[in-house]
């Protein structure tokens, strides 16, 4: 594993993270604002039609964040190559149990992991060093999905990667992982609720953060930290659903 292969791979990396995050996100952000009818597909959250400012804001930290994201990853790719990571081919060597398993293994410490980080970042001595740039979208568009400090996107990357060389994963798996997280960063961060309001009313926005979830944080600091479900806020006080 050499520098030169690093390099090359954290740019190859960088591009298609950038590209696959200004596709969905430009592709959620039309679907969702429909501009000649002036509507929104699901339930409206944010107040004001997206400006322009605000969602060139977005993409500079998001594409700033894109390689932040490639270099750990590029890492832990020219590791496997050489066999120094858990990431298998074979999948009888686990068995299908473990494809399913280990998925929902990452997804809770990923989660545990972000609750816990953001709300460090929260802390007034931090903010303003990790975590004011994605905050500075008060309604934020599908294009906030990804737009992040360079202190917080680092802070952020390593986790997967690191987990890679512990624990071990399925490329499929990987993908998948990423897939979702992707989706959920994007349709949280889009302005509105394209979920029926008996999902998120229900069991379905009992456990899971949806949109409704998320943009109350962006109105209320102090409320809401969690990433994918609702468990960590609400056994810490810090779960609401009041706007």
């Amino acid at each position: 594993m050499s520098l030169k292969s690093i390099a090359l791979s954290t740019l190859a990396l960088t591009l298609i993270i950038a590209v696959r995050y200004v596709l969905i996100a430009w592709m959620t952000h039309a679907l969702i604002w429909r501009r000649k009818s002036q509507t929104t597909a699901g339930t409206r959250l944010n107040r004001d039609w997206p400006k322009a400012a605000t969602i060139r804001h977005e993409l500079k930290l998001s594409l700033l964040s894109s390689w932040i994201y490639a270099l750990p990853a590029a890492v832990g790719l020219e590791a496997w190559k050489h066999g120094a990571t858990q990431v298998y081919l074979d999948v009888d060597r686990y068995g299908v149990w473990w494809l399913v398993a280990s998925g929902l293994i990452y997804l809770v410490v990923q989660d545990a992991y972000y609750y816990w980080l953001h709300r460090v970042m929260h802390h007034p001595a931090l903010f303003r060093w990790t975590h004011s740039g994605h905050h500075r979208s008060r309604q934020p568009t599908a294009f906030a999905s990804f737009s992040f400090d360079w202190t917080e996107a680092a802070l952020n990357a390593w986790l997967l990667p690191a987990m890679a060389f512990v624990i071990p994963i399925h490329p499929a798996v990987i993908l998948t992982l990423l897939t979702l997280a992707t989706v959920a960063a994007v349709l949280n961060h889009s302005g509105a609720e394209v979920l029926p309001p008996w999902m998120v009313k229900g069991r379905v926005g009992d456990w899971l953060i949806t949109a409704s979830h998320h943009s109350i944080h962006h109105i209320h600091y102090r409320k809401n930290f969690g990433l994918y479900f609702r468990f960590w806020d609400r056994l810490m006080g810090t779960d609401t659903m009041a706007r």
